[in-house]
């Protein structure tokens, strides 16, 4: 803020306020102007009137916080919102608010230290002119602009209302204008006016909050997940599809190339092959060969489909869709690899030794056939079926394997002997070199939704680990590895793949926590991944093992993508690039692309361009793969309420996975969904809230309620369109009396019908 200025008592006049607006380095409202300039009280009264007449005759506008600016003109300090990032990744904005007649100018976004910024992002921004243009240095980024909400409309008396579907927002607000909306509808609306006088306008209609494949549609929405692809995209990946292969490929079609992958895949844009190496400088290792779809082959730096790709960063997974990276005429069609078909492949040969040390690696372009196309739970039983015969398919018991989903594996010993067998026998090398080198071991339980052929929810359960899921993720770490060192030697950009060591304030954190489990962790020491294992380790009771986990869990910073390499924490590993998903992920084309260029593979490498501006590339994937995380989350969280829903008013087994002081929240044994459970319904007595322990402390029963603490609680809400559950104390466990005659339950209605997705589909 600039100095007071030095004058007589008195109004400043029109020409020195402008000045002073216009020099200000932050936002300028009545009480700074009134202070810069040494206003008394009564001073400040005349002031508020002549900054009247200055807005009235155009001189000056109101910004966001009641700051001035002047009229056509961009304040020194000001509010922007992004509105563009271009192929070379410069990041352009414009004004949040702009009054004057001529169109609102266009600022570049300076780079930001830290997290990138996309589009429909808000920031607080100093600006500056620049030859003929301005320039936005970024301050603060602001919450996302509240123009538009995303609720479910509702009707009292003669009155509509919208509620928001975020598990934080409380308030409803009044419609103005429903257009062609009905009550229950799920809706985009446009918001108007002033607190505490705020509407809204239904821009929108989505349709049933509570219909199948709903869920999904509203975190596609809410988040602003492009889902739609351009004619122009569509047009070229049709196009590029139907291009030939190339006769500069290694011929792989004789080798069975097997991919392994979910029961539920949508695409299979990774494959594996292994042998014994005949290789008499690698006695007793292993030769195998990890084939990738080549997504770079078909999809081109600044083409069409790149610059959706880019948009988009990921694709984005649901129980009920996915919402592509590239166009399903490629990413489902011709870059998925699928069985007794010819499709083009990037692949990594490598050479491991018998202790799973990669000795050497190579990477070509290939043709590939691929052998077949399994499930997780075919080859876990395949194998299991083949090694130990006196165990059957689908026995009962701890030692079963999984049911297969496809009887013929029952039975094709060719394929089993030919492929499964030693891909295994590799793997094991490969798994005693993981554990020597003692990644972060947190076994967290991921939940699967499952739904019939209408989209209802049939079950909702953690999915099952099995050896056959960590032998891909150890062949892919591989290939990974491999990327990375291979560009490395060849001075070339990475993308690198980076998880940095935790911060001394989480260990700080961590280390007060465990003392409250009596567990001591010394800060002085350098920590490793098996750290954290043998912290989990130590612990004996089984009940407070989740909760010691999750708590680790948040110890690890949030990987990321950057052309710098920090090293990835997790899986101890000093190079780590990401290179087998490209289907999926920007992240491993821009690698694949690097080691086309490299090798000199042919077409499709990487620009000079992407080259020059990999650290924007890489906050912007970061950035997005952030919010497809969020996206998915949120969307399983809206199935898990739907499908609890059902229960409202039972009691039933719950976990606690964070306290607060104003409760606790506890999530449903085997199905998960966060719910709260208020401090104020725990009863009669006060709880104290202790910040080390996280715990909530009874004053005079000494009732304590703690992270990973199982009890029975009743469901008491739970709704769909939030995602968000709420809990009550059983009777006789510190539910207050007066409260014992409410109703069981609340159930949340939607066009008079309780929010029971399954009942509904079945009606439908």
């Amino acid at each position: 803020m600039p100095k007071p200025h030095k004058q007589p008592p008195g109004l400043p006049t029109r020409e020195q306020i402008l000045g002073f607006i216009a020099a200000s380095p932050t936002p300028a409202g009545k009480r700074e102007i009134a202070k810069a300039f040494g206003l008394s009280a009564q001073d400040k009264i005349l002031l508020k009137a002549l900054l009247k007449d200055m807005a009235d005759e155009g001189l000056i506008d109101s910004a966001p916080g009641r700051a001035f600016h002047k009229m056509g003109g961009v304040p020194k300090v000001t509010v922007l919102r992004i509105a563009d990032v271009d192929d070379s990744g410069t990041v352009w904005a414009v004004p949040e608010r702009w009054e004057a007649e001529t169109p609102a100018p266009r600022l570049r976004v300076r780079e930001r230290k830290r997290g990138a910024l996309g589009i429909g992002d808000r920031v607080l921004a100093r600006t500056e002119e620049a030859g003929n243009g301005l320039i936005a240095h970024p301050m603060k980024v602001l919450p996302k602009g509240e123009e538009l909400v995303l609720g479910v409309l509702r009707q009292e008396g003669a009155t509509l209302w919208l509620q928001g579907v975020e598990k934080k927002e409380r308030r409803e607000f009044q419609v103005s204008d429903a257009g062609d909306a009905q009550v229950g509808d799920l809706v985009l609306a446009e918001k108007a006016g002033r607190p505490p006088r705020i509407t809204v306008r239904v821009t929108q209609v989505l349709g049933d909050p509570f219909a199948p494949r709903s869920f999904s549609l509203i975190a596609i929405h809410k988040l602003g997940i492009p889902d739609v692809f351009s004619a122009e995209a569509l047009d070229e990946a049709v196009r590029v599809a139907a291009q030939p292969l190339g006769a500069e490929r290694e011929d792989l079609r004789h080798l069975p190339i097997v991919a392994i992958d979910p029961a539920d895949a949508r695409d299979h844009d990774d494959a594996v092959w292994a042998a014994p190496d005949d290789d008499p400088a690698n006695e007793g290792g292993w030769k195998a060969i990890v084939a990738i779809a080549d997504v770079s082959f078909y999809v081109r730096p600044g083409s069409s489909l790149d610059r959706e790709a880019r948009r988009r960063g990921n694709s984005v997974y649901f129980p009920d869709r996915v919402v592509p990276m590239l166009p399903e005429s490629l990413s489902a069609e011709m870059c998925s690899l699928k069985q007794g078909v010819d499709r083009a492949a990037l692949v990594c040969h490598l050479q491991v030794g018998k202790g799973g040390a990669l000795k050497s690696w190579r990477f070509a372009r290939a043709v590939v056939r691929i052998a077949a196309n399994i499930a997780y739970e075919d080859a876990q039983a395949a194998i299991d079926h083949h090694t130990s015969p006196q165990r059957k398919l689908g026995s009962q018991g701890e030692s079963a394997s999984p049911t297969p989903q496809d009887p013929s594996l029952r039975w094709d010993d060719g394929l089993v002997e030919q492929a499964l067998l030693p891909l295994w026998a590799c793997w094991k090398a490969l798994y005693k070199a993981r554990t020597a080198r003692a990644p972060l071991d947190l076994d967290l339980p991921e939940r699967r939704v499952v739904l019939d052929e209408k989209g209802r929810i049939l079950s909702v359960a953690p999915r099952e680990r099995l050896d056959s899921m960590r032998l891909i993720e150890d062949y892919m770490i591989a290939a990974n590895v491999a990327a990375a060192k291979a560009l490395e030697a060849k001075k070339a950009p990475v993308m690198y793949r980076v998880h940095e060591a935790p911060s001394r304030e989480k260990l700080v954190a961590l280390k007060d926590y465990l003392k409250t489990f009596g567990i001591e962790f010394a800060l002085g020491q350098v920590v490793r991944p098996k750290t954290f294992n043998q912290i989990l380790d130590k612990v004996i009771d089984r009940d407070e093992r989740p909760q010691i986990m999750e708590q680790v869990l948040r110890t690890q910073t949030q990987a990321y993508y950057a052309p710098a390499n920090m090293g990835h924490f997790g899986l101890a590993l000093g190079s780590y690039g990401h290179f087998t998903s490209p289907i999926r992920r920007y992240a491993d084309l821009i690698v694949h692309r690097a080691l086309v260029a490299a090798y000199d593979l042919g077409p499709g490498g990487l620009s000079e361009g992407e080259a020059a501006s990999m650290d924007k590339i890489g906050e912007s994937i970061s950035m997005l793969e952030r919010r497809a995380m969020e996206a998915e989350r949120d969307t399983i969280d809206r199935y898990v309420a739907a499908f609890l829903s059902e229960k409202v008013g039972e009691v039933l087994e719950t976990r606690i996975t964070g306290v607060t002081n104003f409760g606790f929240f506890a999530t449903v044994e085997g199905i998960g969904g966060d719910g709260l459970m208020p401090v104020r319904d725990l009863g009669g007595e006060y709880f104290r809230f202790d910040e080390a322990s996280r715990t909530l402390i009874g004053d005079h029963s000494g009732t304590i309620y703690a992270s990973g603490q199982k009890l029975p609680l009743r469901l008491a809400e739970a709704n769909p369109v939030s995602g968000a559950l709420r809990f009550e104390m059983v009777e006789g466990r510190g539910a207050r009396p007066e409260r014992d005659d409410r109703p069981p339950k609340r159930v949340i209605k939607h066009r008079g019908r309780p929010a029971n997705i399954r009942h509904q589909g079945r009606k439908r």
